[in-house]
């Protein structure tokens, strides 16, 4: 295992530790306020700050859109197929909420911990690789 990247900033690492927080916040605690917090502070620093927060901040933002995306998907298939009152309604939510969902959140776990860290991370297969400078 690579050692520790400690030649980053301080304050790139808080940057970055705040946009993986808010995307899990987004994702558990407060859906959409935390998104919009989250693209506030993408319009702020994704072009000044240093490319540890550029990299976090991309991250979040493309799987939170992703997210998104995946829930809008969802619950237009349970619309188009049917009703909420349908008993086959919650099968497709619990497995969309054990399997998807879960993994988003297990994604922005490891980022936040790579951000904690001082680390470029990039989500795999929603997201793009950081250029590491």
């Amino acid at each position: 295992m690579p050692p520790l990247d400690t030649t980053e900033d301080p304050a790139a690492i808080k940057l970055a530790t705040q946009a993986e927080a808010l995307y899990l916040i987004n994702l558990l605690l407060l859906p959409g306020i935390g998104f919009i917090l989250l693209l506030l502070m993408y319009k702020q620093h994704i072009k000044d700050g240093a490319a540890l927060v550029r990299c976090h901040l991309k991250q979040t933002m493309n799987a939170s859109i992703w997210a998104g995306i995946l829930l809008v998907i969802v619950n237009g298939l349970i619309l188009l197929l049917g009703s909420y009152s349908e008993p086959w309604t919650w099968v497709v939510l619990i497995i969309y909420f054990t399997s998807i969902h879960a993994t988003l959140v297990l994604l922005g776990v490891v980022g936040l911990s790579k951000a904690m860290a001082g680390r470029h991370y990039h989500y795999p297969l929603i997201g793009n690789r950081c250029h590491e400078q």
